[in-house]
Protein backbone atom coordinates (compact mmCIF):
# COMPACT_ATOMS: atom_id res chain seq x y z
CA UNK A 1 0.00 0.00 0.00
CA UNK A 2 1.50 3.45 -0.89
CA UNK A 3 1.42 5.48 2.43
CA UNK A 4 1.90 8.94 2.78
CA UNK A 5 2.63 10.41 6.17
CA UNK A 6 2.36 14.23 6.50
CA UNK A 7 4.73 15.61 9.03
CA UNK A 8 4.19 19.77 8.46
CA UNK A 9 1.02 20.78 6.35
CA UNK A 10 0.73 24.24 6.25
CA UNK A 11 1.19 25.99 9.71
CA UNK A 12 1.17 22.55 11.73
CA UNK A 13 3.91 21.64 13.63
CA UNK A 14 7.20 20.23 12.57
CA UNK A 15 9.87 22.78 13.54
CA UNK A 16 13.72 21.36 13.40
CA UNK A 17 14.13 20.41 9.71
CA UNK A 18 16.89 20.85 7.18
CA UNK A 19 15.97 21.62 3.60
CA UNK A 20 17.20 21.40 0.03
CA UNK A 21 17.50 22.91 -2.88
CA UNK A 22 13.97 24.10 -4.43
CA UNK A 23 13.20 23.04 -8.25
CA UNK A 24 12.66 26.11 -10.19
CA UNK A 25 8.98 28.01 -10.66
CA UNK A 26 6.22 26.04 -12.16
CA UNK A 27 6.24 28.18 -15.25
CA UNK A 28 8.47 26.04 -17.81
CA UNK A 29 11.60 26.66 -19.13
CA UNK A 30 11.34 24.64 -22.23
CA UNK A 31 9.78 27.49 -24.46
CA UNK A 32 12.48 30.33 -23.28
CA UNK A 33 14.65 27.58 -24.40
CA UNK A 34 12.94 26.88 -27.98
CA UNK A 35 12.61 30.29 -28.48
CA UNK A 36 16.52 31.07 -27.96
CA UNK A 37 16.70 28.28 -30.22
CA UNK A 38 14.45 29.50 -32.88
CA UNK A 39 16.15 32.86 -32.76
CA UNK A 40 19.27 34.05 -35.22
CA UNK A 41 22.41 32.90 -34.57
CA UNK A 42 23.38 35.69 -33.01
CA UNK A 43 22.14 37.22 -29.82
CA UNK A 44 18.63 37.90 -29.74
CA UNK A 45 17.51 41.84 -29.78
CA UNK A 46 16.64 43.47 -26.59
CA UNK A 47 13.45 43.38 -25.88
CA UNK A 48 10.92 46.87 -25.26
CA UNK A 49 12.31 48.93 -22.14
CA UNK A 50 10.94 47.20 -18.84
CA UNK A 51 8.83 44.72 -20.51
CA UNK A 52 7.19 41.85 -18.73
CA UNK A 53 8.10 41.01 -15.12
CA UNK A 54 10.44 38.36 -13.68
CA UNK A 55 9.13 35.18 -12.67
CA UNK A 56 10.05 34.06 -9.17
CA UNK A 57 8.60 31.61 -6.24
CA UNK A 58 6.78 34.37 -4.39
CA UNK A 59 5.16 36.18 -7.44
CA UNK A 60 6.53 38.47 -10.42
CA UNK A 61 8.81 41.20 -9.86
CA UNK A 62 9.25 43.94 -11.38
CA UNK A 63 12.79 44.83 -13.05
CA UNK A 64 14.62 47.04 -15.62
CA UNK A 65 16.76 44.26 -16.56
CA UNK A 66 15.43 42.76 -19.90
CA UNK A 67 17.87 39.50 -18.60
CA UNK A 68 18.29 38.01 -15.32
CA UNK A 69 18.79 35.29 -13.17
CA UNK A 70 19.50 34.96 -9.37
CA UNK A 71 20.37 31.72 -7.55
CA UNK A 72 21.22 30.67 -4.07
CA UNK A 73 25.07 29.64 -4.52
CA UNK A 74 24.50 26.75 -1.96
CA UNK A 75 21.55 25.15 -2.82
CA UNK A 76 21.06 25.94 -6.72
CA UNK A 77 17.25 27.10 -6.25
CA UNK A 78 16.38 29.89 -8.56
CA UNK A 79 15.28 32.88 -6.69
CA UNK A 80 13.99 35.07 -9.89
CA UNK A 81 14.62 35.10 -13.64
CA UNK A 82 13.60 36.72 -16.42
CA UNK A 83 14.21 35.89 -20.05
CA UNK A 84 17.07 34.10 -18.49
CA UNK A 85 17.56 31.23 -21.37
CA UNK A 86 17.00 34.30 -24.41
CA UNK A 87 20.63 34.53 -25.73
CA UNK A 88 21.95 38.43 -25.41
CA UNK A 89 25.38 40.20 -25.61
CA UNK A 90 27.47 38.89 -22.91
CA UNK A 91 29.86 41.93 -23.34
CA UNK A 92 32.48 42.10 -20.86
CA UNK A 93 30.77 39.16 -18.80
CA UNK A 94 32.66 36.94 -21.42
CA UNK A 95 35.77 37.49 -19.43
CA UNK A 96 34.23 35.53 -16.78
CA UNK A 97 34.89 32.63 -19.02
CA UNK A 98 38.32 34.07 -20.11
CA UNK A 99 39.21 34.02 -15.96
CA UNK A 100 37.67 30.14 -15.61
CA UNK A 101 40.33 29.24 -17.77
CA UNK A 102 43.15 30.62 -16.82
CA UNK A 103 42.70 30.13 -13.38
CA UNK A 104 42.32 26.17 -14.24
CA UNK A 105 45.98 26.84 -15.87
CA UNK A 106 47.10 28.61 -12.89
CA UNK A 107 45.67 25.37 -10.53
CA UNK A 108 47.39 22.60 -12.90
CA UNK A 109 50.71 24.46 -12.95
CA UNK A 110 50.27 25.06 -16.70
CA UNK A 111 50.77 28.47 -16.10
CA UNK A 112 52.34 30.78 -13.09
CA UNK A 113 51.25 33.99 -11.62
CA UNK A 114 54.85 35.00 -11.33
CA UNK A 115 55.49 34.14 -15.11
CA UNK A 116 55.26 36.63 -17.71
CA UNK A 117 53.76 36.82 -21.02
CA UNK A 118 54.67 39.21 -24.32
CA UNK A 119 52.55 41.75 -25.62
CA UNK A 120 51.35 41.38 -29.05
CA UNK A 121 50.68 44.47 -31.62
CA UNK A 122 47.34 42.67 -31.89
CA UNK A 123 46.83 43.20 -27.90
CA UNK A 124 47.85 46.43 -27.01
CA UNK A 125 46.15 48.01 -30.75
CA UNK A 126 42.68 46.87 -28.91
CA UNK A 127 40.06 49.10 -27.93
CA UNK A 128 37.76 49.50 -25.50
CA UNK A 129 38.79 49.29 -21.60
CA UNK A 130 42.55 48.66 -21.60
CA UNK A 131 44.88 48.22 -18.92
CA UNK A 132 47.50 50.01 -21.21
CA UNK A 133 49.73 47.13 -21.49
CA UNK A 134 52.91 48.01 -23.26
CA UNK A 135 53.91 47.10 -27.05
CA UNK A 136 56.79 44.74 -26.92
CA UNK A 137 57.34 43.98 -23.67
CA UNK A 138 56.09 40.72 -21.46
CA UNK A 139 54.11 41.17 -18.17
CA UNK A 140 53.17 39.17 -14.94
CA UNK A 141 50.25 37.13 -15.39
CA UNK A 142 49.32 37.94 -12.08
CA UNK A 143 48.89 41.79 -13.11
CA UNK A 144 47.13 40.61 -16.23
CA UNK A 145 44.69 38.87 -14.31
CA UNK A 146 43.64 42.33 -12.09
CA UNK A 147 43.75 44.03 -15.01
CA UNK A 148 40.94 41.84 -16.91
CA UNK A 149 39.06 41.52 -13.67
CA UNK A 150 39.32 44.75 -11.70
CA UNK A 151 40.05 47.18 -14.83
CA UNK A 152 37.88 44.81 -17.72
CA UNK A 153 41.50 44.95 -19.67
CA UNK A 154 40.97 43.95 -23.17
CA UNK A 155 44.58 43.87 -24.08
CA UNK A 156 45.31 42.08 -20.85
CA UNK A 157 42.83 39.09 -22.13
CA UNK A 158 44.09 38.86 -25.36
CA UNK A 159 47.56 38.81 -23.88
CA UNK A 160 46.47 36.10 -21.31
CA UNK A 161 44.84 33.94 -24.61
CA UNK A 162 47.64 34.43 -26.94
CA UNK A 163 49.81 32.68 -23.99
CA UNK A 164 47.90 29.84 -22.85
CA UNK A 165 46.47 29.25 -26.25
CA UNK A 166 48.95 30.58 -29.24
CA UNK A 167 45.89 33.07 -30.72
CA UNK A 168 42.45 34.18 -29.88
CA UNK A 169 40.88 32.15 -31.91
CA UNK A 170 42.20 28.94 -30.32
CA UNK A 171 41.56 30.41 -27.45
CA UNK A 172 38.13 30.80 -28.00
CA UNK A 173 37.95 27.32 -29.59
CA UNK A 174 38.58 26.45 -25.68
CA UNK A 175 36.53 28.22 -24.27
CA UNK A 176 33.65 27.12 -26.36
CA UNK A 177 34.92 23.17 -25.64
CA UNK A 178 35.18 24.65 -21.68
CA UNK A 179 31.63 25.66 -21.94
CA UNK A 180 30.32 22.47 -22.74
CA UNK A 181 31.57 20.66 -19.97
CA UNK A 182 30.89 23.00 -16.65
CA UNK A 183 27.42 22.85 -18.19
CA UNK A 184 27.05 25.99 -20.41
CA UNK A 185 23.75 25.10 -22.35
CA UNK A 186 22.86 28.31 -24.76
CA UNK A 187 26.71 30.08 -25.28
CA UNK A 188 29.12 30.56 -28.14
CA UNK A 189 31.94 32.09 -27.74
CA UNK A 190 34.51 33.74 -30.70
CA UNK A 191 37.19 36.05 -28.83
CA UNK A 192 37.88 36.40 -25.12
CA UNK A 193 36.91 40.19 -24.26
CA UNK A 194 33.19 40.41 -25.01
CA UNK A 195 33.54 42.49 -28.40
CA UNK A 196 30.77 42.39 -30.32
CA UNK A 197 30.34 39.84 -32.67
CA UNK A 198 27.39 38.06 -34.58
CA UNK A 199 27.04 34.85 -33.14
CA UNK A 200 28.93 35.72 -29.89
CA UNK A 201 26.38 35.33 -27.19
CA UNK A 202 25.44 33.58 -23.96
CA UNK A 203 22.69 33.85 -21.42
CA UNK A 204 22.07 34.76 -18.30
CA UNK A 205 21.26 31.82 -16.61
CA UNK A 206 25.09 30.40 -18.32
CA UNK A 207 26.62 33.89 -16.57
CA UNK A 208 25.38 32.73 -13.58
CA UNK A 209 25.89 29.70 -13.78
CA UNK A 210 29.35 30.17 -14.92
CA UNK A 211 30.17 32.57 -11.84
CA UNK A 212 29.33 29.70 -9.48
CA UNK A 213 31.81 27.65 -10.86
CA UNK A 214 34.25 30.50 -10.59
CA UNK A 215 33.45 30.64 -7.09
CA UNK A 216 33.53 26.78 -6.34
CA UNK A 217 36.50 25.47 -8.38
CA UNK A 218 38.77 28.22 -7.74
CA UNK A 219 38.19 29.24 -4.25
CA UNK A 220 42.06 29.95 -4.16
CA UNK A 221 41.72 32.93 -7.16
CA UNK A 222 37.94 34.45 -6.55
CA UNK A 223 39.82 37.05 -4.68
CA UNK A 224 40.87 39.07 -7.57
CA UNK A 225 37.28 40.17 -8.05
CA UNK A 226 36.95 41.75 -4.80
CA UNK A 227 40.30 44.50 -5.02
CA UNK A 228 38.59 47.88 -4.95
CA UNK A 229 41.56 49.13 -7.77
CA UNK A 230 44.46 48.31 -9.63
CA UNK A 231 47.37 50.45 -10.96
CA UNK A 232 49.05 49.92 -13.79
CA UNK A 233 51.73 51.33 -16.44
CA UNK A 234 50.99 54.55 -13.89
CA UNK A 235 47.94 54.44 -14.50
CA UNK A 236 45.37 53.48 -11.50
CA UNK A 237 41.62 52.55 -12.27
CA UNK A 238 39.12 51.35 -9.88
CA UNK A 239 36.81 48.47 -9.89
CA UNK A 240 33.75 48.57 -12.31
CA UNK A 241 31.37 46.57 -9.85
CA UNK A 242 30.23 49.76 -7.91
CA UNK A 243 28.10 46.89 -5.43
CA UNK A 244 32.35 45.76 -4.56
CA UNK A 245 32.93 48.98 -4.05
CA UNK A 246 30.36 49.48 -1.84
CA UNK A 247 31.25 46.20 0.28
CA UNK A 248 27.82 44.91 -1.21
CA UNK A 249 29.41 41.74 -3.08
CA UNK A 250 32.58 40.24 -3.53
CA UNK A 251 33.20 40.06 -7.54
CA UNK A 252 32.67 39.37 -10.04
CA UNK A 253 32.12 41.61 -12.70
CA UNK A 254 30.45 44.08 -15.41
CA UNK A 255 30.30 44.60 -19.10
CA UNK A 256 29.12 46.88 -21.58
CA UNK A 257 28.01 46.79 -25.29
CA UNK A 258 25.11 48.62 -27.45
CA UNK A 259 23.40 45.69 -27.73
CA UNK A 260 23.59 44.10 -24.58
CA UNK A 261 23.11 47.40 -22.76
CA UNK A 262 24.79 47.54 -19.22
CA UNK A 263 25.36 44.15 -17.38
CA UNK A 264 26.38 42.79 -13.82
CA UNK A 265 27.04 39.72 -12.48
CA UNK A 266 27.65 39.93 -8.95
CA UNK A 267 27.62 37.78 -5.76
CA UNK A 268 27.65 38.47 -2.17
CA UNK A 269 27.70 36.28 1.18
CA UNK A 270 25.83 37.52 4.46
CA UNK A 271 26.22 35.12 7.41
CA UNK A 272 26.63 32.42 5.33
CA UNK A 273 24.18 32.32 2.81
CA UNK A 274 25.70 32.94 -0.41
CA UNK A 275 23.65 34.60 -3.90
CA UNK A 276 24.77 34.71 -7.48
CA UNK A 277 22.99 37.53 -9.40
CA UNK A 278 23.09 37.66 -12.90
CA UNK A 279 21.01 41.41 -15.04
CA UNK A 280 21.92 42.79 -18.24
CA UNK A 281 20.08 44.98 -20.73
CA UNK A 282 19.92 47.95 -18.31
CA UNK A 283 20.06 51.42 -19.46
CA UNK A 284 23.15 53.17 -18.04
CA UNK A 285 25.95 52.57 -15.28
CA UNK A 286 23.50 54.20 -12.46
CA UNK A 287 20.38 52.17 -13.59
CA UNK A 288 23.01 49.01 -13.50
CA UNK A 289 24.23 50.27 -9.94
CA UNK A 290 20.59 50.48 -8.34
CA UNK A 291 19.29 47.59 -10.04
CA UNK A 292 21.63 45.68 -8.63
CA UNK A 293 21.76 46.76 -5.29
CA UNK A 294 17.86 46.56 -5.38
CA UNK A 295 17.70 43.37 -6.47
CA UNK A 296 20.43 41.65 -4.41
CA UNK A 297 18.58 42.80 -1.21
CA UNK A 298 15.60 41.81 -2.30
CA UNK A 299 16.78 38.22 -2.67
CA UNK A 300 18.65 37.90 0.75
CA UNK A 301 15.43 39.92 2.53
CA UNK A 302 12.87 37.34 1.14
CA UNK A 303 14.88 33.81 0.70
CA UNK A 304 16.51 31.73 3.98
CA UNK A 305 18.37 28.36 3.80
CA UNK A 306 16.44 26.16 5.74
CA UNK A 307 17.85 22.82 7.44
CA UNK A 308 14.85 20.30 7.10
CA UNK A 309 17.21 17.25 8.01
CA UNK A 310 20.80 16.05 8.77
CA UNK A 311 22.45 13.23 6.84
CA UNK A 312 21.26 9.94 8.85
CA UNK A 313 18.81 11.76 10.98
CA UNK A 314 15.63 9.33 10.78
CA UNK A 315 12.49 11.11 9.41
CA UNK A 316 9.90 8.28 9.84
CA UNK A 317 8.99 4.25 10.77
CA UNK A 318 8.33 2.31 8.14
CA UNK A 319 6.88 -1.15 9.44
CA UNK A 320 8.44 -4.13 7.78
CA UNK A 321 6.72 -7.52 7.14
CA UNK A 322 8.16 -11.40 7.90
CA UNK A 323 11.39 -9.53 9.37
CA UNK A 324 12.76 -9.95 12.85
CA UNK A 325 12.04 -6.51 13.59
CA UNK A 326 8.89 -4.93 13.20
CA UNK A 327 9.54 -1.84 11.54
CA UNK A 328 12.37 0.17 10.35
CA UNK A 329 14.24 3.80 10.62
CA UNK A 330 13.69 6.04 7.33
CA UNK A 331 16.62 8.65 7.05
CA UNK A 332 18.41 11.01 4.69
CA UNK A 333 21.71 10.32 2.93
CA UNK A 334 22.77 13.59 2.87
CA UNK A 335 22.15 17.15 4.90
CA UNK A 336 18.93 18.18 3.24
CA UNK A 337 19.02 22.19 3.16
CA UNK A 338 16.16 24.27 0.89
CA UNK A 339 15.66 27.84 0.02
CA UNK A 340 12.76 28.55 0.91
CA UNK A 341 10.62 31.85 1.04
CA UNK A 342 10.37 33.53 4.28
CA UNK A 343 7.34 32.42 6.47
CA UNK A 344 7.26 28.73 4.76
CA UNK A 345 5.97 27.22 7.68
CA UNK A 346 2.62 28.87 7.09
CA UNK A 347 2.55 27.25 3.49
CA UNK A 348 4.55 24.36 2.75
CA UNK A 349 3.48 20.75 2.99
CA UNK A 350 5.99 18.25 4.01
CA UNK A 351 5.30 14.34 3.92
CA UNK A 352 6.92 11.10 3.70
CA UNK A 353 5.76 8.42 0.64
CA UNK A 354 6.46 4.92 0.97
CA UNK A 355 4.96 1.14 0.05
CA UNK A 356 3.61 -0.18 3.49
CA UNK A 357 4.46 -2.81 4.60
CA UNK A 358 7.96 -3.39 3.28
CA UNK A 359 8.93 -7.09 2.59
CA UNK A 360 11.73 -8.41 4.37
CA UNK A 361 14.96 -8.87 4.01
CA UNK A 362 15.54 -5.15 4.04
CA UNK A 363 19.49 -3.76 3.45
CA UNK A 364 20.83 -0.84 5.03
CA UNK A 365 20.56 1.85 2.84
CA UNK A 366 17.93 0.55 0.60
CA UNK A 367 15.77 3.00 -0.70
CA UNK A 368 12.27 2.85 0.68
CA UNK A 369 10.87 6.24 0.35
CA UNK A 370 10.74 9.86 -0.25
CA UNK A 371 10.52 12.79 1.53
CA UNK A 372 8.16 15.31 -0.49
CA UNK A 373 8.14 18.95 -0.11
CA UNK A 374 5.25 20.50 -1.33
CA UNK A 375 5.33 24.46 -1.47
CA UNK A 376 3.15 27.09 -3.58
CA UNK A 377 5.29 28.44 -6.65
CA UNK A 378 7.67 25.60 -6.72
CA UNK A 379 7.95 22.20 -8.06
CA UNK A 380 7.51 19.53 -5.83
CA UNK A 381 11.10 18.45 -4.64
CA UNK A 382 11.88 14.77 -3.27
CA UNK A 383 14.54 13.30 -1.85
CA UNK A 384 15.15 9.90 -1.25
CA UNK A 385 14.84 8.11 2.01
CA UNK A 386 16.68 5.00 2.57
CA UNK A 387 17.28 2.15 5.42
CA UNK A 388 18.78 3.09 8.79
CA UNK A 389 19.39 -0.92 9.32
CA UNK A 390 19.08 -4.41 7.97
CA UNK A 391 16.63 -6.43 8.61
CA UNK A 392 16.82 -10.53 8.16
CA UNK A 393 14.23 -12.11 7.16
CA UNK A 394 12.17 -13.89 9.32
CA UNK A 395 13.14 -18.24 9.40
CA UNK A 396 10.57 -20.93 8.06
CA UNK A 397 8.67 -21.16 11.64
CA UNK A 398 8.52 -17.47 11.95
CA UNK A 399 7.53 -16.69 8.60
CA UNK A 400 4.47 -19.10 8.65
CA UNK A 401 3.50 -18.48 11.98
CA UNK A 402 3.49 -14.64 10.57
CA UNK A 403 1.02 -16.08 7.88
CA UNK A 404 -1.06 -17.84 10.46
CA UNK A 405 -1.70 -14.93 12.94
CA UNK A 406 -0.77 -11.52 11.55
CA UNK A 407 -1.72 -9.99 8.07
CA UNK A 408 0.00 -7.13 6.80
CA UNK A 409 -1.32 -4.27 8.69
CA UNK A 410 -0.76 -0.14 6.84
CA UNK A 411 0.84 2.20 8.72
CA UNK A 412 -0.48 5.75 8.25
Amino acid sequence: MQTRRYLLSGAAGLVAFSGLAFARPHHAHSAGRAKAAASADGASPPPAAGGPPANTPIGPVDTVARWACIVDYNTGAVLLEKAADERMAPSSLTKLMTAYIVFGMLKSGRLSADQSLPVSEKAWRMQGSKMFVPLGQAVPVSALIEGMVIQSGNDACIVLAEGIAGSEEQFATLMNDTAAKIGLTNSHFLNCTGWPEDNHYMTARDVTTLAIHLIRDYPEYYHYFSASDFTYNNIKQGNRNVLVDKGLADGLKTGHTDAGGYGLCASSDRNGNRIVMTINGTSSMNERAHEGERLLGWAFANFENVTLFRKGQEVDRVPVWMGEKADVGLVTTRDVVMTLPHGWQQRSHLGVDYQSPVMAPVQHGQTLGALVLKNPGMTDVRVDLVASASIPQLGVVGRALARLGHAPTAHG
